[in-house]
Parts: structure tokens; C-alpha cells; sequence
């Protein structure tokens, strides 16, 4: 086999290698934002047992949420594709480029405030009994794992 030939093969095989890395990479990360409500709602359910109005009011909030979620998902990824946008007009930290950052941080924060309203009307259903148990799978879903 020449060098030339042998070069090429190299080249397209770390190609190969480097694209499936980078959709690895790209999945683990865009996959790893839903299931933290997914693994929070599993923690409730694992520690703490609820009757059935509970369970049904708390159904509904989950409901309501995910639609929540959904729309301020959709407006996050929207935020990154006019920040991409942006730039790649600017090339730079330009004015735009800030405008979007500025966007997308907006848009998550609200994401964020979603999040906690979702979680402290999920608290106030429970009973007094419930809510110590609840804070530490709260605290245990928000910290990262060591």
C-alpha cells in the first residue's frame, strides 16, 4: 500500500471515528436536560408514597408542566439557532451576538423559574409528613452527582 493510499485510509477512518464521538458527545447532552424531571419524579415516587389525590393532583401537574417545559424548550432551541445565526454574521462578540446570549439567557432563567414553581406546587400538596422527605430528593435531583 503507498503512503499516499495509506494517509488517505488514515484520514478517513479518525474522520469516521471523530463523527461518531461527536454524536455521542451531542447526545449525551442534549438528552441529559429531560430525564432530570424524569429522575425527579421516579425519586418521588421511590421515596415517598402518596394516596390517591395526590397522586391525581400531582398528575395534573406534571401534565401541565411538560407543556410548560415544551414551549420553553422549543423558544431555547429557537434562542441558539439566532445565536448561531448571529454568529456566524459577526464573526465575533458583536452586537448581535450579545443580543442572543442575552435571549437564550432570558429564555433559560424563565425555564429555570418554570422549573421551581412547578416543584413548590408539587410541595404544597403534600402533607407535613411528606415534606421533609420531599426537600431531600429535591436537594438530591438539583446536586450533581460527585
Amino acid at each position: 500500500m503507498t503512503s499516499a493510499l495509506r494517509r488517505n485510509a488514515l484520514t478517513v477512518v479518525l474522520a469516521f471515528l471523530a463523527a461518531v464521538a461527536g454524536v455521542l458527545v451531542g447526545g449525551r447532552m442534549l438528552s441529559s436536560s429531560p430525564h432530570r424531571g424524569t429522575e425527579l419524579h421516579a425519586l418521588l415516587h421511590n421515596d415517598i408514597v402518596f394516596d390517591a389525590t395526590q397522586e391525581a393532583a400531582i398528575d395534573g401537574l406534571e401534565a401541565r408542566f411538560a407543556v410548560q417545559r415544551a414551549a420553553l424548550e422549543a423558544q431555547l432551541r429557537a434562542d441558539n439557532t439566532r445565536l448561531a445565526a448571529a454568529i456566524e454574521r459577526e464573526h465575533d462578540n458583536g452586537p448581535a451576538v450579545a443580543a442572543a446570549v442575552d435571549r437564550s439567557h432570558h429564555t433559560m432563567g424563565a425555564l429555570q423559574k418554570a422549573t421551581l414553581a412547578h416543584v413548590f406546587a408539587m410541595r404544597r400538596l403534600m402533607r407535613p409528613d411528606q415534606t421533609a422527605a420531599f426537600d431531600r430528593v429535591v436537594v438530591r435531583a438539583l446536586t450533581p452527582a460527585p
